[in-house]
């Protein structure tokens, strides 16, 4: 028999959109000294319910802060409310059923959370009371840019030599060749190039503390990108095993001591 093509669609996780205020600190209840990120979170209206059986995969596609219209094409307008154009009308004669629609601004940061999620709707708001009992979070971002660097800078080599005879490269990498064979260099060999400017997860991060009134999320330690960039904040789906027994360590080579 031939095997089943169908997907098990996983529970989504609880998440929102935001954008990086930038680093402080704070006071827990002992008197200690937490250096947090403080991120603007929502509000984020659902703007899609995707499914399984209409689309494919299951979603939600959320947004998160406000794109003048001005600024926003046709396409984009029309993510979040009704257009009575040319295509739908010729869709609404061939009886295609209409999705619905957020009936809200058009939105700068759009991006969507796979998996199952169960009562949510086109429209609804989500805020920072979804993280209401998280612990950890995931936060993903775009890491600072830093242009072209040397390989000093951007894989932390130490450099050549300053001693007599080496003049002028202290800060290069060597020589990168191969002998007569393979006579080539191999793909990912670590060399001076783009550095920043990708996208980068902090997994199982603590979240401190929530504040309902300005929508802010103070989460432990740093988070990738510069103040003001978008970030997008995920509970975390990695389990930390407490109590774990350490791994043991690999076995010796013949004749080591």
């Amino acid at each position: 028999m031939a095997a089943s093509t169908k997907t098990i669609e996983k529970k989504g996780r609880k998440g929102l959109l935001g954008r990086k205020v930038g680093m402080t600190q704070i006071f827990d209840a002992n008197g200690t000294v937490v250096p947090v990120t403080v991120i603007e979170a929502g509000p984020c209206p659902v703007m899609t319910v995707r499914s399984a059986d209409r689309d494919g995969y299951a979603a939600v596609q959320i947004g998160f802060l406000d794109k003048p219209r001005r600024l926003a094409s046709k396409s984009i307008r029309g993510q979040v409310a009704k257009l009575d154009s040319r295509r739908a009308k010729r869709r609404a004669e061939g009886g295609v059923p209409v999705v619905a629609k957020a009936d809200c601004e058009p939105k700068r940061f759009v991006r969507e959370l796979r998996g199952t999620y169960e009562g949510a709707e086109v429209g609804q708001v989500l805020t920072v009371d979804v993280f209401e009992g998280v612990e950890f979070v995931d936060v993903t971002g775009t890491t600072k840019g830093r242009g072209t660097a040397g390989v000093m800078k951007r894989h932390g080599f130490k450099g050549q030599r300053a001693s007599h005879g080496v003049k002028k490269v202290h800060r290069h990498q060597g020589g990168t060749g191969m002998n007569t064979s393979p006579g080539r260099v191999f793909k990912g060999k670590r060399m001076a190039g783009r550095y920043g400017n990708e996208r980068s997860t902090m997994r199982n991060v603590k979240l401190v503390r929530i504040d309902k009134e300005q929508n802010l999320l103070l989460i432990r330690g740093a988070v990738p990108g510069p103040n003001g960039s978008y970030v997008t904040v995920m509970q975390t789906n990695k389990i930390r095993k407490v109590g774990a027994p350490a791994a043991t360590a690999g076995k010796k080579k013949a004749g080591g001591k």
